[in-house]
């Protein structure tokens, strides 16, 4: 009887707990992720200035944009939890497997139509053609299909082969690893590539189709793998788990200073830097102010994700995972519930936020760039000297936009909860 007192409440509060504390990460990291394209869309410099940009930024720009690098990773680490965790349901090898694949081509598929429309309010893909980070997700977890028939301990090897020593690939050219420039441009080397050429096929005339991305699959892979590996420590005790995130997370810390400080390797070849990636910075150096110092320490390449980038993200957030890993409280159960819903959440936010601003536009000009437009295509646009709004308004639309969406979120949380269709695991 003793024994089954000990046993029976790990068997039933344990599975909720662990989920609530991913759900918790995963919801705090989408609403920041928020902040990071209100500011595309309303900051009055977002079209002008590369926040990361220190001969042109300001700490508070720098810092607006820079908090929000841990969006990314974290997410793409978690989809890798997730899809180890899915496995301990019941799922066989080939079942995950299955869900993995069709859900990655999903996500590719809603990368070049959904995303593309929300962020554009066109597809017109002879403007231009890319893959965001939904493209490397999609692709991820398609490879990630196969490697599930390894063991853990092998994928997990892989995902950190992968984070730690792609930059060894950094300014090799397609042909000097003996791939087609295409394939080498999507695995690693973010590029703005033609791969139509375009001209008149009888009557009618194709114009040329070029394809951009700054997220490169082979690193995004590694954190999704190395996600995937992470995922056993779940199955521990709590206290115990909670122990090992916080010795990794302090260590990851650890390694980027260290790394970043050494300046010799993880972040020292600015990749060739497509249109949408901005600035990539390369080495830190010291600056004039001793701030702006610390800024070129934590200015990190993106595109692709550097070493020293996932090693300055991913510390934090299993960090983060050590922290939140207990019994949540009402202000958790808020990012909770958006973090059950991420792709119903992203969904949403960009089409909103871009009619936000469209329907501000109108009310002051009477019109707007971005009726059919992104972010990164009106830089060349003759737009009127007071365009755009400062930061206390960017924050302010930003909070208004979460809190828009929760009560959506929420309810669509609570029809997954209540349904087993098939169909709401893809959204």
């Amino acid at each position: 009887m003793k024994k089954g007192v000990l046993i029976q409440p790990t068997v039933q509060t344990e599975p909720r707990t662990r989920l609530d504390a991913i759900d918790l990460l995963r919801g705090l990291v989408m609403v920041i992720m928020a902040l990071d394209h209100v500011r595309d869309y309303f900051h009055n410099a977002a079209f002008k200035i590369d926040p990361v940009d220190l001969q042109r930024t300001s700490p508070v720009w720098f810092f607006t944009r820079w908090i929000t690098h841990f969006c990314a990773p974290t997410f793409v680490f978690l989809a890798g939890t997730g899809a180890f965790l899915a496995g301990t349901r019941g799922k066989s090898k080939r079942q995950l497997s299955w869900f993995l694949l069709t859900r990655g081509l999903w996500l590719v598929l809603f990368e070049a139509t959904f995303v593309r429309l929300s962020w554009n309010f066109h597809l017109d893909y002879a403007k231009e053609f890319g893959g965001g980070v939904f493209f490397a997700i999609g692709w991820s977890m398609a490879i990630l299909s196969v490697l599930v028939f390894l063991p853990t301990r092998a994928v997990a090897l892989i995902g950190v082969a992968l984070v730690g020593l792609h930059n060894l690939l950094d300014g090799l050219i397609a042909e000097q690893v003996g791939l087609p420039k295409f394939l080498w441009m999507v695995l690693h080397s973010p590029e703005r590539l033609e791969i139509f050429p375009g001209g008149k096929f009888g009557p009618v005339t194709i114009p040329k189709l070029h394809f951009v991305t700054g997220y490169s699959i082979l690193p995004w892979l590694g954190v999704m793998a190395s996600g995937y590996g992470f995922g056993a420590l779940f199955l521990q005790e709590r206290s115990r788990r909670r122990k090992k995130f916080l010795i990794i997370g302090l260590l990851l810390c650890a390694l980027f200073v260290i790394v970043r400080a050494k300046n010799v390797y993880g972040d020292l070849t600015p990749a060739t830097a497509a249109p949408v990636t901005g600035t990539s910075p390369g080495p830190w150096k010291a600056q004039d102010k001793p701030l702006f110092t610390l800024l070129s320490f934590l200015n990190c390449q993106k595109y692709p994700p550097s070493l020293v980038f996932l090693l300055m993200t991913l510390g934090p957030a299993i960090l983060a995972l050590a922290v939140f890993d207990r019994e949540p409280g009402k202000v958790s159960r808020f990012f909770i519930t958006l973090g059950r819903v991420p792709l119903f959440y992203y969904l949403l936010h960009i089409p909103l936020i871009h009619a936000l601003v469209v329907a501000a536009d109108y009310v002051r000009y009477g019109s707007s760039p971005y009726a059919a437009e992104a972010p990164w295509t009106i830089g060349g646009r003759q737009l009127p000297p007071d365009y755009g709004y400062n930061l206390p308004v960017v924050y302010a639309v930003w909070l208004g936009v979460v809190l828009v969406l929760y009560p959506l979120c929420r309810w669509y949380a609570g029809v997954k909860q209540r349904s087993r269709s098939v169909w709401l695991s893809y959204l």
